[in-house]
């Protein structure tokens, strides 16, 4: 590697800004709700009789550069908001900033959130990149509360493999291959044991962006997809809260400020407070003793999780803040055959600095977490895995009128600790340090209808000793203000891999470690490969059809080109023989969705065609999550008086998952206590299972099941409200297939149909 190539770029980027000279003044801001302190995101903000407009941000932010020196009305409009109106004077080479709040107005919100959508799909790329708000969530009928687990599955190109135990696959890519964000944090394993779960908190969540492919050079390390979720700042006027309980779990949300603020120019500080504990292990005796836990025998469902979140922030008059936080989570799963634990815990600051003597908006992110898990087995296979990630990232944004230039700088450091013995008594032990950094930068430009956004991403592998150039495209054309085209592509690579063994439809300890030191076989030439980094490309096309103010349709077709991937080597039969081997394979889909949403009604259909292989260097075979055909929809409607009554429905259909067929047994011989004088006629063997040599030749049954909903709402004033839901899961009791023991053909499904009822109050 020339750290002089590595060098020079990063200076690259931190001068680039210099090539955008400042002409007149700039003008910028942040927007609040005055009632609750939550920053307005899309909202419009515009000076009138001129060019300049924009939506604000995620952060309730605006920004107008290059205005020329005079005196102007802003005017900032937002549905179920009123307008509001302000004179200001704009000077040459001075920053004007305004903190502003805005009214509520007994205006429906519904309809802003179709104009913001609306707004947002024409004037950025957004290719395969799905933006899900917390209302949305909240609205999917779910076991007990809703959650960001449940709601993922609803998306075009996702596939989930099930309630016990269930990963997110996304696009051909594998959990391993799909960076989990939160505030910025990779998050390594994201999802419960009991699939209706994950460690996010739905009350605490602001946004999430879900990335499916082609996204941009500033997410890295990755081979497949991104999903980053953002959590909300705690209530700067109020202290507030909410509490629920349902037979599966108890949790509890506090926030308020710790110091408020005087005016618009003052700065506040808050907290923010969430927990969630489950008990399902306890009630599922008297509750739901139908549902068999895995194995057989046991009479509850053996899952038990707690999650602890806390965030502070510290806000100042001008804009900039700073959130401290930190979480802690833990699992448990204890089937008969085998006692799963892990946890995860870890802390972080975020920062967004914005400067009274320049163009830029400043973020940085520092952040560091430890991840741990243990597999005890009844046969004796042990396993442990931990990995330890401390981050630094720093990213700079410039606004233009119509140009936006963004770049940043990050450093991270990993420490895989992983041990793992398989079924032939050997034990593979990997023990790694690793360092990645480097920058990116994109430039998002608007000509006429088009917009293109171009970036690169420069990353440097310590471990492999690999510099690697990944450039990336979106462009967007309004064709129509109703019909968009667009697409998205460009090259990724990853260093990270998991312990994923793919003849097993059911993975409980997923471990991990860094990419080897060893050299790896191209499984093409059979030649050692240029390096041991896995790679794939990608391409996206597609198109977005509003074909009515309440009707959107959206197609992509999609391939993803996955030049090398490596995994550990669980087939390992002797010392000698390599810890890891290399694959390659592509994914092919096509996404269809279909949303209509006007007042209180909502629907949201979906379905997907994929197909996912690989090729090892024998044959060619579909990945154990190759769902060809997935289908979701999703109902929901809100009504009575006051709309205190909301119902909901979800129903999903895929097709069959692949297995590895059993091809016969074999009794296994132990002649390590009596060696050649072991009598084998009268020894009795353990049995183990011979696979048949096509890879993944079988297929399981379809999937599919049915959620419903109801919940009313008790409005004691507006301030206390009192929340009461009744859902079923599985409402028809299908059942699912989870997989069948090999040795006894015994056959274990998904959880079967569950009522539950919740009780929140919200204060």
């Amino acid at each position: 590697m020339n750290l002089s190539k590595l060098g020079g770029i990063l200076l690259l980027l931190i001068f680039a800004s210099a090539a955008f000279a400042q002409k007149g003044g700039i003008l910028r801001g942040n927007i609040f709700d005055s009632s609750t302190g939550e920053p307005i995101i899309y909202g419009t903000v515009v000076l009138e009789g001129t060019d300049f407009g924009m939506n604000t941000n995620l952060e309730g932010f605006f920004s107008f550069i290059d205005v020329p020196a005079g005196d102007y009305k802003l005017i900032i409009t937002y549905v179920g908001f009123e307008t509001y109106e302000e004179e200001l004077k704009v000077e040459n080479n001075k920053i004007l900033y305004r903190n502003i709040e805005i009214e509520p107005s007994s205006v429906q919100l519904n309809t802003f959130k179709i104009s913001g959508r609306k707004s947002k799909a024409r004037t950025e790329v957004t290719v395969s990149q799905l933006s899900v708000s917390a209302s949305e969530l909240k609205s999917l009928p779910a076991a007990g509360d809703p959650d960001i687990a449940q709601y993922l599955p609803v998306l075009p190109g996702v596939i989930s493999t099930g309630d016990q135990g269930g990963q997110i696959y996304i696009r051909g890519g594998a959990p391993i291959q799909n960076l989990m964000l939160l505030d910025g944090i990779p998050i390594i394993n994201p999802f419960h044991s009991i699939g209706f779960f994950s460690v996010f908190e739905t009350e605490t969540i602001k946004s999430v962006d879900v990335l499916t492919g082609g996204f941009g050079a500033k997410y890295g390390g990755r081979l497949s997809a991104v999903v980053d979720i953002k959590t909300r700042d705690g209530n700067t006027k109020n202290f507030s809260g909410k509490l629920s309980t349902n037979p599966f779990m108890t949790k509890a949300l506090f926030e308020g400020p710790i110091k408020k603020a005087k005016d618009s120019s003052d700065g506040s500080a808050s907290f923010m407070l969430s927990g969630k504990t489950s008990y399902i292990d306890q009630t599922s005796k008297t509750l739901y003793p139908y549902a068999v836990a895995v194995g057989g025998g046991a009479d509850n469902l053996p899952y038990s999780f707690t999650d602890l979140y806390g965030k502070l922030t510290l806000k100042s008059g001008n804009g900039s803040k700073l959130n401290l936080f930190g979480f802690d989570y833990n699992d448990r799963v204890n089937y008969e055959i085998a006692d799963l634990n892990w946890k995860l815990s870890g802390f972080g600051a975020k920062g967004l600095i914005i400067p009274s003597n320049s163009n830029l908006i400043i973020s940085s992110n520092v952040a560091y977490s430890n991840y741990n898990i243990d597999l005890v087995e009844d046969e004796g296979f042990d396993r442990n895995s931990g990995i330890q990630q401390a981050t630094v990232n720093f990213d700079f944004a410039y606004y233009g009128l119509n140009t936006d230039f963004n770049y940043g700088l990050f450093f991270n450091t990993l420490r895989t600790d992983f041990k793992f013995r398989n079924f032939r008594g050997i034990t593979i032990n990997q023990v790694s340090n690793a360092a990645e950094m480097g920058g990116y930068f994109s430039l998002k430009s608007t000509i006429g209808n088009l917009i293109l956004e171009p970036s690169v991403r420069g990353q440097f592998y310590q471990a492999q000793s690999k510099f690697s150039v990944e450039p990336r495209l979106g462009a967007k054309w309004n064709v129509t203000d109703d019909l968009r085209l667009k697409m998205a592509g460009g090259l990724y690579t990853q260093n990270l891999l998991s312990s994923v063994n793919e003849q097993e439809v059911v993975n409980i300890f997923v471990g991990f470690l860094l990419g080897p030191e060893q050299e790896i076989l191209d499984v093409e030439t059979g030649a050692f490969a240029e390096n041991r980094l896995q790679r794939s490309t990608h391409l996206i096309l597609g198109t977005e059809y509003d074909l009515s103010s309440n009707l959107e349709l959206n197609v992509e077709v999609y391939t993803k080109q996955f030049g090398q991937l490596i995994s550990l080597n669980r087939n390992k039969t002797e010392a000698t023989d390599p810890d890891f081997v290399a694959e390659n394979g592509d994914a092919r889909g096509l996404d269809i969705s279909l949303r209509y949403e006007k007042d209180d009604f909502y629907v949201w259909s979906t379905y997907s065609l994929g197909k996912v292989t690989r090729f090892d260097g024998e044959q060619v075979f579909p990945t154990i999550f190759d769902r060809r055909h997935n289908v979701n929809l999703l109902f929901s409607y809100k009504f009575g008086a006051n709309n205190n009554w909301e119902a909901g429905v979800r129903w999903n259909y895929g097709s069959e998952l692949p297995f590895t067929q059993t091809q016969g047994f074999y009794g296994n011989v132990n002649f390590l206590d009596e060696g050649l004088n072991t009598n084998v006629g009268t020894s009795n063997p353990e049995l183990s299972t011979l696979y048949s040599s096509v890879r993944n030749g079988g297929r399981l049954s379809p999937y599919h099941r049915l959620d419903m909903s109801v919940k009313r709402f008790f409005k004691i004033n507006p301030k206390n409200i009192i929340e009461a839901q009744f859902s079923v899961t599985n409402a028809y009791n299908r059942p699912n297939v989870f997989f069948i023991d090999r040795k006894t053909s015994e056959r274990i499904d998904q959880l079967p149909v569950l009522p539950n009822a919740t009780l929140s109050w919200s204060f």
